[in-house]
């Protein structure tokens, strides 16, 4: 498809179409090919016998990888389909597998029934499976919290990126966005297994999120009629540069408080907190889900916008 396909279109209809009917659970999702690569590059990469340096060089390698197989089956994917408007609606389709819109709001809505129906452990289980932190002993405004927090980094990470990398890059860019924050989820961490290895991939997908992460927070902000003073306030607080923005912004938002300390593998970690309200309800989370569809049609709203001034200015 060439720089005068309708991408705009492609944008709008792909995010409307995933937020509609989402992707069919039986089916295995396109990112597990790559973290199947992934993974089996890092187990015989990123071995304790192999130097730092080495192993440095390999995690770049392994960026470049996949950067460019994504590029390639974009491409690909875009030349046969080509330009016309039947491509529209094939491509479309195709693009969705990108987007999260729908997922996220399912499992936060998981969590949110059993808290309203006051069926802790149902909650407690629903909730780790959408956050990396021990759950066992959290109560209800615990995971109410936990929820936000990753309603909010999802948010960027898995409807707004996406959606702005498939604008700007097409397929390509969408497909080179998805498999880098893959690598990042699997191998960027700073553990010391991962971190000389993961260390291109966690920055790369730093630099993917520059941008998205700071309009996921405009859109939130928006989205709450509130919140700009904390995000821009409170963002930088957090260690990642991006994952501060849309979270800060949800407290902001909510009048509420998110963050602070939370336990991971049995071990406390001390993390910055973000608003100035107090601890989240469940009556917040419920209103955290109703801000959360509102920012999603005001992020629709973009691509729409941008077609029709492109169609205008023609």
């Amino acid at each position: 498809m060439d720089e005068t396909a309708p991408w705009p279109w492609v944008v709008a209809l792909a995010l409307g179409l995933e937020a509609t009917l989402g992707y069919p659970s039986q089916l295995t999702h396109p990112v597990a090919w790559p973290a199947a690569l992934i993974d089996g590059l890092e187990r015989r990469w990123n071995r304790p016998t192999t130097s730092h340096r080495r192993r440095r060089t390999l995690g770049v390698v392994l960026v470049a990888l996949l950067v460019l197989a994504a590029v390639v089956l974009g491409l690909a994917v875009q030349g046969v389909l080509g330009s016309s408007l039947p491509a529209l609606t094939l491509v479309a389709p195709i693009a969705t597998t990108g987007l999260a819109q729908r997922s996220l709001h399912d499992h936060v809505a998981a969590v949110l029934a059993p808290l309203r129906a006051d069926d802790p452990p149902a909650a407690r289980e629903a909730v780790s499976r959408i956050v990396g932190r021990d759950t066992q002993a959290l109560d209800a405004e615990g995971v109410a919290a936990a929820a936000l927090e990753s309603l909010a980094e999802s948010f960027n990470d898995g409807v707004v990126a996406p959606a702005f990398w498939l604008l700007v890059g097409g397929l390509p860019g969408l497909f080179a966005y998805k498999c880098i924050n893959t690598a990042d989820s699997l191998v960027g961490h700073m553990e010391p297994r991962w971190r000389t290895f993961g260390w291109a991939s966690a920055r790369t997908d730093d630099l993917l999120n520059l941008v998205p992460a700071r309009l996921a927070g405009a859109l939130i902000a928006l989205a709450g009629g509130c919140g700009w003073r904390v995000m821009l306030r409170d963002a930088g607080k957090h260690a990642s540069p991006n994952a501060g923005w849309p979270e800060a912004a949800m407290a902001g938002a909510l009048e509420i408080q998110l963050g602070g300390d939370a336990r991971y593998d049995g071990e406390t970690v001390a993390r910055p907190i973000f608003g100035d309200g107090s601890h989240p309800t469940v009556a917040d989370l419920e209103r955290g889900l109703k801000l959360y569809r509102r920012a999603c049609f005001l992020l629709w709203l973009i691509p729409l916008a941008i077609g029709l001034i492109v169609a205008l200015a023609q």
